[in-house]
């Protein structure tokens, strides 16, 4: 027999004696509290207790597509915020602070990140870790810079036309990019 009930974080809703402590709860000292808002379920035929939220947490895991804005740049690495999760309008919980090492931005080689990302670029990654830290990758050819500025006028920039960097078209200043495939054709909205 399979019994429910409305639960509420650090509730007390089960014993160890008799379940096993499964998503939504944890153990302690030999009960079973609920971690999250949501439906207990205590499963006698797999004798686990758990809880089901009704608004899971939009939580990312590896594999998952995001979108971010580089923070800064340093010698070997960049930082970004995490804004979105690709197929996801709800807001991100948990860390949203990440790194990409300078050996996983492009699929060719780069000893120096500013070739490739510069600070304000809005771009599209895949997450590659989620512990101890976030880290992103942007090696893919869909991944990369999907929106930039320039450095000096601050006017959008635009892919040059050997398709090797970004071109001012205000200014005419150029630089090289790691570019996602689809470079100004992605909304932000």
């Amino acid at each position: 027999m399979t019994e429910s009930k409305f639960v509420f974080p650090g509730e007390e809703v089960a014993s160890e004696e008799e379940y096993l402590a499964a998503e939504g709860t944890f153990a302690e000292n030999g009960v079973i509290y609920a971690s999250q808002v949501g439906e207990l379920i205590l499963d006698d035929a797999e004798c686990v207790a758990k809880v089901i939220s009704p608004n899971p947490p939009n939580v990312l895991a590896v594999g998952d597509i995001v979108y971010a804005v580089v923070g800064d740049i340093r010698s070997t690495m960049a930082t970004a915020d995490v804004y979105v999760k690709e197929g996801v309008e709800r807001r991100l919980g948990g860390d949203t602070y990440a790194t990409i090492h300078v050996s996983k931005i492009s699929p060719n080689y780069t000893d120096d990140v500013s070739k490739e990302l510069r600070k304000g670029d809005f771009i599209r990654a895949r997450v590659t870790a989620i512990k101890p830290a976030l880290q992103l990758t942007t090696k893919d050819e869909h991944l990369g810079v999907i929106r930039a500025q320039c450095g000096r006028c601050k006017t959008e920039m635009v892919i040059s036309k050997k398709g090797d960097g970004l071109f001012c078209p205000e200014c005419r200043y150029a630089m090289p990019r790691k570019l996602a495939d689809d470079y100004g054709d992605v909304d932000l909205k």
